[in-house]
């Protein structure tokens, strides 16, 4: 994300989404938890992406699984139209034609399958404020939450008004699967460089370069 855009994002997400979160807790809960609507904010500003990756693979299989996820979910986003996906995706669609062969996707089934891009952030918000709460269960009585539980799709809705589905190029997705990758498995390793390597199947130096690189 530019700069720019990154400023804009929070100063929306300060202006318009923290009111929002702030009501909804007032609402429900008669009192508004800031530690809650910091939490909703800083994931809704750095949103990863949204494609498991399980960290017990290789390096080279967990690029491979994550390139294979990602395009169906643009051939998804973009109703299989290979054109409308190269401009999105800042590469010829000759490239992309050669990775659908390689990772042995199927877009005719694809077709068939689609997602808008204003439902796909609607259901990405809801996930992320779910997944926020989840986190307060223990403190948050059961009836209370559900009353937030019920507010969640609403809340997202809105959200998503203000916040519309942010379109990656294919570094950009890959620079973001390799940092968010990789700093799940040096966490995995206790932050260990070498251990980590090792596991991951890539050279120690290569990924001291891409920690570097990456600034994780």
């Amino acid at each position: 994300m530019a700069p720019k855009e990154k400023k804009n994002l929070e100063e929306t997400i300060k202006e318009k989404i923290a009111p929002l979160l702030e009501e909804t807790m007032e609402k429900n809960w008669g009192i508004s938890i800031p530690k809650i609507e910091t939490d909703i904010s800083d994931k809704l500003k750095n949103q990863s992406l949204d494609i498991y990756i399980p960290i017990n693979k290789s390096f080279s299989e967990a690029k491979r699984i994550f390139k294979t996820e990602f395009l169906k979910q643009e051939l998804k986003l973009n109703r299989g139209n290979i054109s409308q996906i190269a401009k999105t995706l800042g590469i010829d669609r000759r490239s992309i034609h050669r990775a659908i062969k390689e990772l042995g996707i199927n877009v005719d089934e694809i077709r068939g399958d689609t997602l808008s891009k204003k439902e796909y952030q609607e259901n990405k918000i809801d996930q992320t404020i779910r997944t926020t709460l989840e986190q307060y269960k223990s403190i948050i009585q059961p009836q209370q939450m559900e009353k937030m539980y019920q507010e969640v799709g609403k809340l997202s809705r809105n959200i998503a008004r203000f916040i519309p589905h942010q379109e990656l190029s294919w570094k950009e997705a890959e620079r973001a699967f390799e940092k968010q990758f990789l700093k799940l498995s040096l966490e995995d390793n206790e932050w260990n460089v070498t251990k980590t390597a090792k596991k991951i199947i890539i050279r120690p130096e290569t990924l001291h370069r891409k920690i570097k690189k990456l600034g994780i």
